[in-house]
């Protein structure tokens, strides 16, 4: 780590602005395919989990379902510092992990398929329509907690990402791509989420 970087670590801890609990990070397939792509992603696990996250989420936009057993061959071999809960295109499972990574696995898809489960529960007679809520609905999402941080590399767009799930959280936007995301760019994206003030919406 650089001076700058080291600089930039000093302020971010010296702040008593709180940093995010819950980090998500928005990718794509081509950005994998870059050298050191994972290992960029190793590095960035350990520098959120080092600056207070809790959880980390990774979202990786797919084009072509034909590399999606490729990526999650090697996502699920990362050195992360903790365990990973990987879901991709057609999976249900509820994920609930410290590191948890989405392959290809689209928030329009997660939102459908909620509502769908919930619509089934209530022609079978298990659930009342008019007892129907926001929380009825994330009881059924695959990656049910909302992030507080959201970083989205080379372009201004979230790639449908989890549409229920981000509609309070903070976005940031950087125009690095991710070959070339250092730990100064990560730092800059928390100074950013500690100068905000967060409205949820307000």
């Amino acid at each position: 780590m650089g001076l700058y970087d080291r600089y930039l670590d000093w302020v971010v801890r010296r702040d008593d602005a709180a940093t995010p609990a819950h980090v998500a990070l928005v990718i794509t397939e081509r950005d994998l395919l870059e050298n050191g792509a994972y290992d960029t992603l190793e590095r960035f696990l350990a520098l959120a989990f080092e600056h207070g996250a809790e959880r980390v989420t990774v979202y990786v936009s797919v084009l072509d379902r034909a590399v999606v057993p490729t990526l999650e061959r090697e996502l699920a071999a990362l050195d992360a510092p903790h365990p990973i809960a990987l879901r991709g295109p057609g999976d249900t499972e509820r994920a609930d992990a410290p590191v948890q990574v989405s392959v290809g696995l689209g928030g329009k898809h997660e939102f459908a398929e909620a509502v769908r489960a919930i619509a089934d529960a209530v022609e079978a007679g298990d659930a009342d329509p008019e007892t129907v809520d926001e929380a009825a609905v994330e009881e059924h999402l695959v990656f049910p907690a909302d992030p507080d941080l959201v970083i989205k590399t080379g372009a201004e767009r979230l790639s449908d990402f989890m549409i229920w799930q981000s509609v309070y959280s903070e976005l940031y936007f950087t125009d690095v791509n991710w070959r070339d995301f250092r730990a100064r760019d990560y730092l800059r994206a928390l100074r950013d989420y500690q100068d905000r003030q967060r409205r949820f919406g307000r």
